[in-house]
């Protein structure tokens, strides 16, 4: 069962339930705490299996086996006993630490993990969350995660820990800015903020995603997962929690349970960043394969039950690419030696911010380039990438040179049939 259907199944049952006495803000209190708790059980599980990955596929790459007695020969269940021993563990507060701060930081960290997921589509209408900002106000609330890393080293009352804060503060800082501008790029390309609408314009082939639209969004891309590293403090960036500098960083006084939501919001935020940038730039949820996903659009429109499939199979595809791009991050994490502070911020000051400087100004002029030289803004469509800004009424706005370029046409009522899809099933209002 699918946790947003879930979630909105028993929120109409309260709304339609005569016993219920509560009136409008208790109910939506009430249901975006259903949505939360469910969401929150749906995305713990692939922590759980990205937890498990990272110690097998370390194994691996260190000619050793990883887990293999827990849960079968591949230790399948190893995440779930490492949860059962961090329950068993006594949570333990250090006497210099500010122990209503020291509990509240795990807290902030992993609410804020999670909580980015609320705007995130996994498929067309499948979004808990559907805003016109939603990229934006995704990456805010991720970003309240180094918050509560900061006070966890602030109030843990060592200096170890401290340290490991400052640090996180710092490269948060600086690795904002380059992240904020590669995700403009998508952006600038698509011509809405809104991830929903940003997915459905890459269907129709591998030639319609993004990172294929210029050279400056390929290039993009690569950029942006590198400061998604940072962001996730993933090495070759993990200062936050250098072992042979600080002992265990930001995280050195905890134990049990609150140790182990730092992991969890950390896995969890690599499984955000990768199904966001397998959105803006590797097709979301589409396959890449036309004739697959053109059958998937005609059966979403024409059958009953086809956009149920249209949900579930793309929910699959884009979570696919996700756990690819995850396991990227691990591979580079146990290949890569960790860099020193001072390299770390001139790599992003010196480097990734102009260069994404550099590459937004590029996305910028191509189409007008393009439209000099060979009269579109694209070289894959006769029309371009450039969705029209009636979208939302179902309307293309097709010049008055190409009404009879029935290619063109095509094209444009395939890209609104695919927002209409996710406005019916509200995706965009």
């Amino acid at each position: 069962m699918n946790p947003f259907l879930l979630a909105t199944s028993i929120e109409n049952w309260i709304d339609s339930a005569s016993f219920w006495p509560l009136s409008v803000l208790p109910a939506a209190v009430w249901a975006a705490i259903i949505h939360t708790t469910l969401v929150g059980l749906f995305f713990g599980l692939p922590a759980f299996v990205f937890i498990w990955a990272e110690r097998k596929v370390a194994g691996r790459i260190q000619d050793r086996l990883g887990p293999t007695r827990v849960g079968g020969r591949f230790g399948w269940l190893q995440s779930l006993a490492d949860g059962v021993k961090l329950i068993q563990k006594e949570d333990l507060a250090p006497n210099a630490a500010d122990v209503m701060l020291f509990r509240l930081a795990p807290y902030i960290v992993v609410i804020a993990a999670f909580s980015a997921f609320m705007f995130l589509p996994f498929s067309a209408g499948l979004v808990a969350v559907a805003m016109d900002a939603g990229l934006f106000i995704a990456l805010a609330v991720l970003s309240l995660e180094v918050l509560g890393i900061v006070l966890a080293g602030y109030a843990s009352g060592s200096k170890w820990s401290l340290f490991g804060g400052m640090r996180e503060a710092a490269q948060m800082v600086s690795y904002e800015v380059p992240l904020g501008i590669t995700v403009v790029i998508p952006v600038v390309v698509a011509g809405t903020l809104n991830l929903g609408e940003i997915g459905a314009l890459q269907s129709g082939g591998i030639q319609n995603w993004l990172i294929f639209s210029s050279p400056f969004t390929f290039l993009a891309f690569f950029v942006f997962f590198t400061v998604t590293l940072a962001s996730n403090k993933r090495a070759p960036f993990d200062l936050a929690e250098a072992e042979s500098e600080l002992v265990g960083g930001f995280h050195t006084e905890y134990s049990g349970m609150r140790w182990s939501f730092f992991f969890l919001a950390e896995y969890a935020s690599m499984f955000f960043v990768s199904a966001l940038g397998a959105i803006l730039f590797l097709g979301g949820w589409w396959t890449g394969f036309s004739p697959l996903d053109n059958w998937l659009l005609s059966t979403a429109q024409s059958s009953v039950g086809g956009d149920y499939l249209l949900r579930v199979f793309g929910m699959k595809i884009l979570m696919v690419k996700a756990a690819i791009l995850v396991f990227v991050q691990i591979w580079i994490r146990w290949t890569l030696p960790r860099l020193r502070i001072d390299q770390v911020m001139t790599t992003c000051l010196k480097y990734l911010v102009p260069m994404s400087c550099f590459l937004f100004l590029g996305a910028v002029i191509w189409p007008l380039v393009l439209a000099t030289t060979i009269g579109q803004t694209s070289i894959w469509s006769p029309v371009g990438d450039r969705m029209p800004r009636s979208r939302r009424s179902g309307e293309p706005e097709v010049s008055s040179e190409v009404e009879g370029d029935e290619t063109a046409m095509n094209r444009w009522n395939s890209r609104d049939s695919l927002v209409t899809v996710g406005l019916s099933t509200g995706e965009a209002e």
